[in-house]
């Protein structure tokens, strides 16, 4: 890519290892995947949902103990805040028993 915009998010949790594979899971239905229990990485083509992005995103969640990490790499400020959006709320639909999960992002 030739101009990234990144953020990164970490969401407070023990169940990191289980949002990751979840959030991997739903997105290896449309999207290219790859993951395993600790690392995924998922490519957001720049065309995907009619979009018209300068190029491909790339979301990566690692899992440790105290949480999960997740890393925004796109091609646009609007495709990063999207993507944002979209993996917060889908990390937060996969934690319904945790109401309280606590969540910070950052851009360099």
């Amino acid at each position: 890519m030739s101009s990234e915009f990144t953020t990164t998010g970490r969401f407070a949790t023990v169940h990191a290892t289980r949002y990751l594979q979840q959030t991997a899971k739903h997105f290896a239905h449309k999207l290219d995947v790859r993951h395993n229990e600790w690392h995924a990485e998922i490519l957001f083509p720049r065309a995907a949902r009619g979009a018209d992005w300068p190029a491909d995103a790339r979301v990566v969640l690692d899992a440790d103990d105290q949480g999960l990490r997740v890393v925004i790499i796109a091609s646009a400020a609007g495709q990063r805040d999207g993507l944002q959006r979209a993996i917060g709320d889908h990390v937060q639909r996969f934690a319904f028993r945790e109401p309280d999960l606590s969540s910070s992002w950052t851009q360099p």
